[in-house]
C-alpha cells in the first residue's frame, strides 16, 4: 500500500474475523461488502481469490469483480434469457447496461430499457438495447402498460436496477402472465417494503432477489474473463473515463452527474 495514501482496504479474514491492516495509530481498518479499494496490495482470504487467465487485462479484469459481472450474471445464470425472448431493464446505469449486454450474449430478440435520462437509449444501443422507453414522456400511461403492450402481453424478464420497492412492483407488473420472471438487482433505498399482488403470483409469475447477479465467483469469473477474450463479451465498452488516483474526487463527480459508466482509477497515474 503506498505510504503517502491511507484507506480502508479489504483485509477480511473471515474464518478468523480479524484484520491484517491498521491505520496510522495502529487502529485496526476493516472492510466493507468484501470490497479491495485504493490500494496497490492487500490481503485476502484464499476464498475471496480467483484465478484467471494472465492473458486478460488487468484494467478490465477488475470490472469482473462486481458491476458488468453482476449484470451480466443476471441474466445469464439467474434468469437464464433464453435465445428470442423479451426482456425489460428498469434502470440504465452500469448494472442494467450489463444486464442488457448479458441479455444480448444470451441471444434475447426484445431489450427494453427504462430510464428518466433520455441519453441512455443512445448508449444502450451500444450494450444492445433494442427499444426505449422514457416514463417521463408517457403521459398518464403507467410503464408496465406500455411494455405489456411492446411485448403483446408482457415481457419474458424483468430486471430492476435502481433501488425502488415502486420500480420492482413495475418490473413485475411488467412481466408476461405465465412465466414472466422479475430479479431483483436494486438495493431499495428507502428501506421500503415490497408488496406485489397475489393475484398476479397466481397467474405464474415469479419474482426473485440476486446476489452478484447468481455468480459463483470461482466458477463464474474464468467464464466470464474467457468470454472477453473470445470477444463475446465486451467489456472495453463499460470504460468511459480514466483518471489517477490524485483525482479521484473526479470520478466521484462524474458518477453523481450520470457522466460515466465506469471510470477507472490509476495509482500510477
Amino acid at each position: 500500500m503506498c505510504s503517502k495514501y491511507r484507506f480502508a482496504v479489504r483485509p477480511g479474514m473471515p474464518r478468523d474475523g480479524t484484520t491484517r491492516f491498521s491505520d496510522g495509530q495502529g487502529r485496526p481498518l476493516h472492510h466493507f461488502l468484501g470490497v479491495s479499494s485504493f490500494t496497490e496490495y492487500t490481503v485476502v482470504d484464499v476464498n475471496h481469490v480467483v484465478k484467471v487467465n494472465p492473458a486478460m487485462p488487468p484494467a478490465l479484469a477488475c470490472l469482473l469483480s462486481c458491476g458488468a459481472s453482476t449484470g451480466v450474471g443476471a441474466a445469464w445464470k439467474q434468469a437464464k434469457v433464453e435465445p428470442g425472448s423479451s426482456v425489460a431493464i428498469f434502470g440504465l446505469g452500469a448494472v442494467g447496461l450489463a444486464v442488457a449486454e448479458g441479455a444480448r450474449i444470451c441471444g434475447a430478440s426484445k431489450i427494453i430499457g427504462v430510464d428518466i435520462n433520455p441519453e441512455k437509449y443512445e448508449l444502450g444501443k451500444k450494450f444492445g438495447v433494442t427499444q426505449f422507453i422514457n416514463p417521463k414522456e408517457l403521459g398518464e400511461k403507467p410503464v408496465h402498460q406500455a411494455i405489456i403492450e411492446m411485448t403483446d402481453g408482457g415481457a419474458d424478464y424483468c430486471f430492476e436496477c435502481i433501488g425502488l420497492a415502486a420500480l420492482m412492483n413495475d418490473a413485475f407488473r411488467s412481466s408476461r402472465d405465465g412465466w414472466g420472471k422479475t430479479i431483483i438487482l436494486g438495493v431499495e433505498m428507502h428501506g421500503a417494503p415490497l408488496s406485489i399482488s397475489s393475484h398476479e403470483i397466481l397467474h405464474g409469475k415469479s419474482v426473485v432477489g440476486s446476489m452478484f447477479g447468481g455468480l459463483k465467483p470461482k466458477q463464474d469469473i474464468p467464464i466470464l474473463a474467457a468470454k472477453y477474450l473470445n470477444k463475446e463479451l465486451e467489456l472495453d465498452k463499460f470504460i468511459t473515463h480514466e483518471v489517477g488516483l490524485k483525482d479521484i474526487n473526479e470520478a466521484f463527480d462524474l458518477l453523481l452527474q450520470r457522466k460515466s459508466v465506469r471510470c477507472t482509477i490509476w495509482m500510477d497515474k
